[in-house]
């Protein structure tokens, strides 16, 4: 009996289908076919299938130079192109990613690996920058990091803000649980796109899996102006989902954790513009004393800590100016993505 289960649980190799939603992605997307036609997997059990948003520049001319399928999906949107692919996909097994990601020859094979567990609804894994450039170093080593990461293997029966949750570049589905669930949800635009799934999946019975092993390499952000666009972008899709009829509990959590930071920003504001106008100098020097200088002097002290093995000195003054450069940057979005949808 042992060795019949045994048996099984080697010749577990289910239909893979790799998804791949991009725009105007020319830049890197050979570079991610070629790593997805190099893994370990039988060939005759995996397929690849890109979905264009119509993009403008030489992507699909690149992507009809290899043995993929190529779907055009017009209407905009992330999640549109996800359940466009799920549609034309046969995989037992559903996988995405994004065209500007490299993959490691193992990582269809770790990623079937989690789902023998037939409980196993959902996995997730690991992002990490190709290069060790400073804005790629400052997206994984930040307090609050561009991107969230797992240090080890864990199996949850629900999400929480800070519980751990997939990012859309890396997130494996089955196919029966996606098509339960009724697919991803296409009115999310800018964040959250994922959350809200999973937590569906999770609220269904099923369990998420976040596997370290489980790693793709992406390119992060190289500039500032590309990192603080990104944070704008994130807050406007929070600050959009206020008007949703229906809001899911971790998509609440998030929008009032954040809810409650812009308003501690207006706040703070206010109160720098009323002591100005009544040219108490002194109380604003002490005001700000004590909300923007001791917290980052607090922040380059953690920071400190954080990296007195790697020495990576500069980091202790750079991170904590990022992390407020971004939190700004978060907040403006939120307060545009409010406004711009009511």
């Amino acid at each position: 009996m042992g060795q019949e289960k045994l048996k099984k649980e080697i010749e577990y190799e289910p239909v893979v289908s790799v998804i791949v939603p991009v725009l105007n992605g020319d830049a890197t997307i050979e570079s991610l076919l070629e790593s997805l036609l190099e893994m370990e997997y039988s060939k005759n059990k995996i397929e690849i299938v890109v979905v264009d948003g119509n993009s403008t520049d030489k992507t699909r001319d690149i992507v009809a130079r290899y043995p993929v399928r190529l779907l055009i999906e017009k209407r905009e949107g992330p999640n549109v192109a996800r359940n466009t692919g799920i549609k034309n996909s046969k995989g037992e097994i559903i996988t995405f990613t994004d065209s500007d990601c490299l993959v490691p020859k193992n990582w269809v094979k770790k990623i079937v690996d989690n789902f023998r567990d037939p409980n196993i609804g959902c996995v997730g894994g690991n992002v990490k920058g190709p290069n060790d450039d400073f804005f790629s170093e400052y997206a994984e080593h930040s307090i609050s990091p561009t991107i969230r990461m797992c240090k080890k293997r864990k199996e949850l029966d629900s999400i929480g803000p800070f519980s751990g949750c997939p990012v859309g570049c890396n997130m494996s589905f089955r196919r029966a649980v996606l098509e339960d669930a009724g697919g991803f949800d296409e009115s999310f635009r800018y964040s959250f796109e994922e959350d809200e799934l999973i937590e569906r999946i999770c609220r269904a019975g099923h369990k998420l899996v976040l596997d370290p092993q489980v790693l793709v390499w992406h390119k992060h952000r190289s500039n500032l102006k590309e990192l603080l666009k990104q944070a704008f972008k994130y807050g406007k899709g929070t600050g959009s989902l206020l008007e949703r009829p229906k809001k899911e509990k971790l998509v609440q959590r998030w929008f009032i954790i954040s809810l409650l930071s812009v308003i501690q920003a207006i706040l703070i504001l206010g109160f720098m513009v009323l002591m100005i106008m009544m040219g108490q100098w002194q109380i604003l020097f002490l005001f700000l004393l004590a909300i923007v200088v001791l917290p980052f002097f607090g922040l380059a002290i953690l920071y400190l800590y954080m990296t007195r093995r790697s020495k990576e000195y500069k980091s202790i003054i750079a991170y904590p100016l990022l992390d407020y450069l971004r939190m700004l940057s978060f907040c403006s979005g939120m307060v545009y993505g409010y406004i711009k949808k009511t």
